[in-house]
């Protein structure tokens, strides 16, 4: 947890401008039982005249109110500081791990997951947030007060203090007993949660394929099990917590009495004692005000375990060392050609013993349209993410014109890809910032010019308000084609140098497929990598790669592999009619 400090040096003045206005209020809070004290003593005094008691009991009681008109000055003050920084803090956090998580390679996607990188972001940084806030209030009020307390009371009376000591003692024994019954339980509940979150997401994102094939029972028997395992350990945790405070309580009204039995038992108020009601009524006062603040400090001590296990998930995310890397020294990007070459790539996914890819050799010039088909599992998708560096190859390189992909940095590289994952995703707004994405300024006319490409723009003026027609979250008020199409005029309008379409036109159908491909082809002058899983969509691209099983199997023109690759010739066996192929 103390690493995550380091992210409230920018609010450092803030914090010690909350820590002396606390010490501030806690000294006038220690001044209450003194002046009370002396209220008293002046009260059940009997040798002072009226006047005197009057001019005492104004003395003191102007001074009580003014110290608690000042305390609570202090604390709306204080108060204020303490939201601000501690909100602050976890608006910090959250850009942080925001920041980290967009340079995450698909390896560490896939080892923190979508659904506990989202709990993470959310429940651990605010658990976290709520400590801040604790600590910054209580940290130093809750020691200075005990231990101001403590002091004050032995000047008072040390006999009587010593029923403190066998309190603090008491309350220190409840807390290490809950530390360690609790603390191991926090890890398997932030474990549980983001299972939960899992569990939830994928119910919620896959609900009408499980509407489909009636399987709400089996879903929610899943989440059941879940959420029981939950709240399990939830109850227990809450029920050791529980029963702290009503222990706490007993302690402190067991002090008071035991405070009471020893000023009495041992005569210690008597006439001609020094020692007044006054003195008992402050020194059980500060008494109380010692457990209560150890109570104060429990408290602290009970959040402390469930915030370390939020800051380290959060620290997790922000301290990930990074697979995938730029240069000290990266290399400019003036003028790019476009040319990708794959040289003796083998690449295998981390923890993973076979390669999905092995020895990857083929060149796809500028301005040409190289296509890749194989069977599903053949690595035609691990292969295309290699290129905007999702994952880094095992061995061999990837050269742009060139130059090693490594060399670039990603930033200044990915300018010049346009990239159509196969699963269309788009973001809340409008469709014109859908297809401008990423654009820093848009252009109506690149916008409008790239739906028509797309054979998006037919659908679009059908839609009431056009370009400006809302787009809810992930694209599910337009259809997958719809989708699809959106997601290729968004790379079309970013005009790069390189296209990748990861089998992008899967949710077209042919005729729309036909016609995209036409005008890809008249007014797209770059080089263009495509996946696909239908021949008729890559037939006749400048070149195609053949992939079974993680190699390439074949390279050429449709009518050369139609003549020498047996895996391509199954491919379109399978896809086209006798027709199409006695024509070839």
């Amino acid at each position: 947890m103390i690493k995550s400090f380091r992210y409230l040096k920018p609010y450092i003045g803030s914090v010690i401008l909350i820590f002396t206005l606390i010490a501030i209020r806690a000294r006038l809070l220690l001044l209450l039982p003194e002046y009370l004290g002396e209220l008293i003593d002046i009260v059940s005094d009997t040798t002072l005249s009226q006047a005197e008691r009057t001019e005492g009991m104004v003395y003191y009681g102007g001074l009580m109110i003014g110290a608690t008109i000042l305390s609570i000055v202090v604390i709306v003050i204080s108060s204020f500081l303490e939201s601000r920084t501690s909100s602050a803090f976890a608006k910090t956090l959250r850009l942080e791990v925001y920041k980290k998580v967009q340079s995450f390679s698909m390896t560490e996607m896939d080892k923190f997951t979508t659904s506990s990188l989202i709990t993470r972001t959310t429940n651990d940084i605010n658990s976290l947030q709520n400590t801040i806030n604790m600590l910054l209030r209580m940290v130093v009020m809750a020691p200075f007060m005990a231990i101001g307390a403590i002091i004050m009371a032995v000047n008072t009376n040390p006999t009587i203090s010593t029923v403190l000591i066998f309190s603090i003692i008491t309350i220190l024994a409840v807390i290490t007993a809950i530390w360690l019954t609790a603390f191991p339980k926090f890890k398997i509940i932030q474990r549980l949660v983001d299972k939960l979150n899992l569990v939830t997401r994928e119910n919620l994102s896959g609900l009408r394929v499980v509407r489909a094939f009636n399987t709400q029972n089996v879903q929610a028997h899943k989440t059941k099990l879940v959420a029981e395992e939950s709240m399990e350990k939830g109850i227990f945790v809450n029920r050791v917590f529980n029963l702290m405070w009503p222990v706490m309580g007993l302690v402190q009204q067991l002090t008071t009495v035991a405070m009471y039995y020893v000023a009495i038992h041992y005569g210690i108020i008597q006439p001609s004692s020094e020692f007044t009601p006054g003195d008992l009524s402050a020194i059980i006062q500060y008494g109380t005000t010692t457990l209560m603040n150890f109570m104060m400090l429990t408290f602290i001590i009970t959040m402390i375990p469930r915030a370390s296990i939020s800051a380290k998930r959060v620290m997790d995310v922000i301290d990930q060392d990074l697979l995938i890397k730029d240069p000290n020294e990266p290399k400019t990007l003036e003028h790019v050609e476009g040319e990708i070459e794959f040289r003796n790539v083998t690449f295998k996914y981390p923890n993973s013993e076979e390669p999905v890819l092995k020895n990857i050799n083929f060149v796809a010039r500028k301005n040409q349209m190289t296509a890749f088909i194989g069977s599903t599992g053949s690595g035609k998708s691990t292969l295309i993410n290699l290129i905007p560096r999702f994952y880094d190859v095992t061995e061999g390189e990837i050269l742009l014109d060139g130059v090693d992909i490594r060399q670039y940095s990603r930033k200044d590289y990915l300018k010049h890809i346009g990239f159509v994952p196969q699963k269309a995703n788009l973001f809340k707004g409008t469709i014109e910032t859908n297809i401008a994405f990423g654009q820093d300024e848009i252009d109506e006319e690149v916008v409008k010019k790239a739906a028509e490409i797309a054979q998006a723009k037919s659908f679009i003026e059908k839609f009431d308000h056009q370009y400006q027609s809302a787009i809810s979250q992930g694209g599910t008020n337009v259809s997958g084609g719809q989708r699809q199409r959106l997601s290729i005029a968004r790379a079309i309008a970013k005009q790069p140098k390189i296209y990748i379409f990861d089998d992008s036109f899967s949710a077209l159908d042919y005729q729309t497929d036909k016609k995209l491909r036409k005008e890809l082809k008249k007014h797209i002058n770059s080089t263009m990598l495509v996946v696909a899983q239908r021949i008729n969509t890559i037939r006749h691209a400048d070149q195609i790669v053949v992939l079974d099983k993680g190699e390439v199997v074949g390279i050429g023109t449709h009518a050369e592999l139609m003549k020498t690759c047996r895996v391509y010739q199954e491919i379109a066996e399978s896809q086209l009619s006798k027709e199409e192929l006695g024509n070839e």
